[in-house]
């Protein structure tokens, strides 16, 4: 692994990448995950806040121009409940519902204003505890459409654990054009959501690709540490009360610490008996799960780091919340201050150095140990900012997130060269982009296996990665 000279993938590596990667796509669509989708409301009198305890359904009405429809009814239908509310052209309104479950949206076509058609007229979703579930239909000029013609389903109800979904953004997702096509628009907005899912992504697998790069170890914990940077976010942000920022110093530290104390109380003492890296692979699944069940344990449910509705905002075109650009932003300063760190310092040198030959930086004054105390505790400070940007952006998350991006952030490891620090950028970038991308086609439950199909013909034509070089023997 070095920043600037990819780390020479050995033959075992690339049939543990390419092993790896098939495993991954034949299990990825029993842990598909999405986030909930996000809008901005108005303090009105229908607005309901969503916490811990609280569980909020908000139908949306667009006209063609993306602006709120005032004056139509919708009614939600769920298990013994049902309530009928009136948009406003302030914003969406929202109510508070009993429980979580799936929820019927109808729009009565008789307040529609006139000559306007509602396509389609009904929405099933699924309502999380802790969140806002969101149903949009969209106002059209004109006659309603031939009920038998295929109809474009977008999914605006997602459940609160899937980060695939989009929040007030999401609304752009049924701009189709009359073709049925996705139009420029749509794929635009979804190439924003695609680098905001990218981003974030590679900030999580970045640490991932430095411990393989200096130690050979694929961390299968290493999504737990993702998890544990969100809940403390969850509990540090939304039960204290602290600011954000607080929070998020808070949180790098604990993260670092979690990683300080695993090197010592684990790797440390089984690197001096010289375990081999299968074995200790297998202690990473280990710990993984005990950090699963300790999660779950805390909190088994979705949860919410901020409560307050997400603001939305546009940026060349493309409509993601407040928090997810702000988040994007931190994101790329601490992927280049990382990128800055490994070619422009001293102790950057000294982990390429171990990374591409630990014997011989150890002939040269550099102590192995500490190179690998400090990724260990880089990677895992890393990974937790990773998961509070995560969960602030996406709205909110559950105890099994690790898990459901475990699988993307070894695919982008894997694809950009595996050990190499720009590599995981590179491949976190395109998997984000081609699994959102991938949504506007084909079904969104199978659209991440897309993403890892591709990093199997990729593997299949360049073993080593993009960015990643053949090993040279002899």
């Amino acid at each position: 692994m070095t920043a600037d000279r990819p780390m020479i993938a050995t033959a075992p590596r690339r049939l543990l990448a390419v092993i790896m990667a098939a495993f991954a796509a034949l299990i990825s669509g029993a842990v598909m995950f999405a986030v909930p989708a996000g809008a901005a409301i108005d303090d009105i009198a229908t607005d309901c806040t969503p916490d811990a305890s609280t569980t909020c359904v908000s139908p949306i009405v667009l006209d063609e121009n993306r602006d709120p429809v005032p004056g139509v009814e919708v009614s939600i239908a769920g298990e013994e409940f049902e309530a009928v509310v009136t948009t406003t052209g302030e914003g969406p309104v929202s109510v508070e519902v009993p429980q979580r479950g799936t929820y019927t949206l109808t729009v009565n076509t008789d307040t529609l204003p006139d000559d306007t058609h509602a396509d389609p007229t009904e929405r099933e979703l699924s309502a999380q505890t802790g969140a806002t579930a969101r149903g949009a239909f969209t106002i059209g000029r004109g006659p309603a459409p031939d009920p038998d013609a295929s109809e474009t389903e977008t999914e605006t109800g997602a459940p609160a654990d899937d980060p695939g979904a989009e929040g007030a953004e999401g609304l752009v997702e049924e701009d189709v054009s009359v073709s049925g096509l996705p139009s420029f628009g749509q794929v635009w907005q979804q190439v924003g959501s695609g680098l905001r899912f990218g981003l974030l992504l590679a900030l999580a697998s970045v640490g991932l690709s430095l411990i393989f790069g200096t130690t050979g170890i694929s961390s299968f914990s290493h999504g737990e540490q993702v998890v544990i940077g969100a809940m403390g976010g969850f509990i540090l942000i939304n039960q204290l009360g602290l600011p954000v920022w607080v929070a998020a110093l808070l949180i790098v530290v604990i993260g670092g610490l979690t990683g300080l104390l695993q090197d010592a109380a684990i790797w440390r003492p089984l690197r001096r008996r010289g375990t081999p890296a299968a074995q200790l692979m297998l202690v990473t699944i280990g710990l993984s799960l005990a950090l699963q069940y300790a999660l779950q344990w805390r909190e088994s449910g979705s949860m919410r780091i901020i409560t307050t509705n997400p603001v939305p905002t546009t940026i060349a075109g493309i409509t993601l919340s407040r928090a997810s650009w702000i988040s994007m932003a931190v994101a790329l300063v601490v992927i280049i201050g990382i990128a800055l760190l490994l070619t422009k310092t001293r102790i950057g040198r000294a982990i390429r150095a171990v990374a591409d030959n630990r014997a011989l930086a150890s002939a040269t004054g550099i102590d192995p140990d500490a190179v690998v105390r400090i990724v260990w505790v880089s990677a895992t400070a890393l990974a937790a900012l990773a998961g509070l940007l995560i969960g602030i952006s996406f709205g909110s998350f559950t105890w099994n997130l690790g898990v459901q991006l475990l699988l993307l952030m070894f695919a982008a490891v894997t694809l950009g060269g595996l050990g190499t620090a720009y590599g995981a950028l590179v491949g976190s970038i395109l998997i984000g982009l081609v699994v959102e991308l991938a949504g506007l086609v084909i079904p969104s439950d199978v659209r991440y296996a897309t993403a890892l199909l591709i990093l199997i013909l990729v593997l299949l034509i360049r073993p080593q990665g993009i960015l990643g070089s053949r090993e040279r023997i002899g």
